[in-house]
């Protein structure tokens, strides 16, 4: 099975609450690999980009004043079935919803300041990676300890 590709968005709440390191340790923990991340400021323009199908919607405003108010980290993780994996790492959009043990149930209380974000399907994942990174800002490799994360057969 070939390896999936998904963007993550450690979002201001993440960033200011200084729990980037949590998150990317459960996703190193369980087999993940990094292959892209940066710190930088979302626009006004990038986050109508990336909320396209929500701009209309009444919460729209207050969703971009929030993305758009401290640095996020954005991230590229790949791996076996990496869109599902890391959906079910982040539990449900809303923190008094989520399961104990995901990320979003150990760290938050809130719908919209989730801590994270994270690609639902493979067209979303690619085309939300395409937003925040450039072709040569990825950089895929094949960690050493990968035949001790799966089968060979997998």
């Amino acid at each position: 099975m070939p390896a999936e590709r998904t963007l993550i968005l450690l979002k201001p709440d993440c960033v200011q609450r200084r729990l980037m390191g949590q998150v990317i340790s459960r996703l190193e923990d369980k087999g993940l690999n990094l292959i892209a991340m940066k710190m930088l400021k979302v626009t006004s323009a990038l986050a109508k980009e990336h909320y396209a199908e929500h701009v209309q919607k009444p919460f729209f405003p207050a969703l971009e004043k929030f993305i758009t108010a401290s640095p996020i980290v954005a991230i590229v993780v790949e791996g076996l079935e990496a869109i599902k994996v890391v959906r079910d790492m982040l539990g449900a959009t809303s923190g008094l919803k989520a399961a104990a043990g995901t990320i979003r149930g150990d760290y938050s209380s809130s719908r919209q300041m989730n801590l994270v974000h994270a690609s639902d399907g493979p067209e979303a994942s690619a085309r939300e990676i395409g937003l925040y990174f450039k072709a040569d800002e990825l950089h895929a490799y094949v960690p050493t300890l990968t035949p001790w994360f799966k089968a060979d057969d997998e």
